[in-house]
């Protein structure tokens, strides 16, 4: 079975409080864009979860989700034979793009229709948040509003069609960092969420977006001033929103026009503060 785990990016996202138990509250908007990884899944005779990738910096074991997803399902349904994944990786690795989320969640469904489990998607989902917050939504795809610590998911209207830049450059950011220097209390700018899921319903694209926003950037860009600079490339060759997508360092740029995005990416790629440059659309 050949499956495409599909990225996101965060057309807005919020933090509102750190809980006790160290998470964070968050309200964000997620969208899928047409940029996808490859899991080829074969049924082995050999007990077990065998992996290899194209990258050989990935783990190939628990360590990396796709195995962790796989044993998880296979585990509860007491599945005896084997399983041999392949994973091809195009979306950038540590890149605020649910990679690793989204090869988990692409596994989850692998396993499932290999072995004729009969789990619905919701079925998945539940099982999913103990991989990882943003692997329910990576089941789901398409454009949802996430809650919770992103977990608590409702499907909102497509947005708005356009043309979606992506540069990463060539550091990663940890995750973890960037929530663990985050002050709640000292966010000076939140995105207004309400405002931004109202203008997607609308279907209003420049509507959207002005109301366009991500908090982790006031942690990320400081610790990583090339960040901003990729945005500003992106908005001087005629962007009409560039951000950050979830906590970096991937910035990704929204045009109305596709000879505009077509610029736009000769000019990043020409200016090589972005390592990798893709322009793609949403994927709904």
């Amino acid at each position: 079975m050949r499956l495409r785990a599909m990225a996101k990016i965060n057309l807005g996202l919020d933090v509102t409080k750190k809980r006790t138990d160290g998470y964070h509250e968050v309200r964000m908007v997620m969208q899928t864009i047409r940029m996808y990884d490859q899991l080829d899944m074969e049924v082995s005779s050999n007990e077990g979860v065998r992996m290899k990738t194209n990258l050989s910096y990935l783990p190939v074991n628990d360590n990396n989700l796709v195995c962790k997803a796989a044993k998880l399902l296979m585990n509860e349904f007491n599945i005896r034979k084997g399983l041999d994944i392949e994973l091809k990786k195009i979306i950038p690795v540590a890149a605020g793009l649910a990679g690793g989320s989204s090869d988990a969640a692409a596994a989850m469904v692998g396993v499932n229709n290999i072995f004729r489990l009969g789990l619905s998607i919701e079925d998945l989902m539940t099982r999913a948040v103990t991989i990882g917050a943003d692997v329910p939504y990576c089941l789901m795809r398409g454009t949802a509003l996430a809650e919770g610590i992103g977990e608590v998911l409702t499907v909102l209207p497509r947005a708005p069609k356009c043309y979606v830049l992506i540069g990463k450059p060539g550091i990663s950011v940890s995750t973890k960092f960037v929530y663990g220097n985050l002050d709640v209390a000292k966010i000076e700018k939140h995105p207004d969420i309400d405002r931004l899921v109202e203008a997607i319903k609308q279907n209003d694209f420049y509507k959207m977006a002005d109301n366009m926003g991500n908090v982790l950037e006031e942690v990320t860009i400081p610790a990583y001033p090339i960040i901003a600079a990729i945005k500003e490339q992106m908005l001087k060759a005629g962007a009409v929103k560039a951000l950050m997508s979830g906590s970096g360092p991937t910035v990704f740029g929204l045009f109305d026009d596709k000879e505009k995005a077509e610029f736009a990416r000769a000019t990043l790629k020409k200016g090589r503060l972005a390592k990798q440059v893709f322009l793609t659309t949403l994927f709904n």
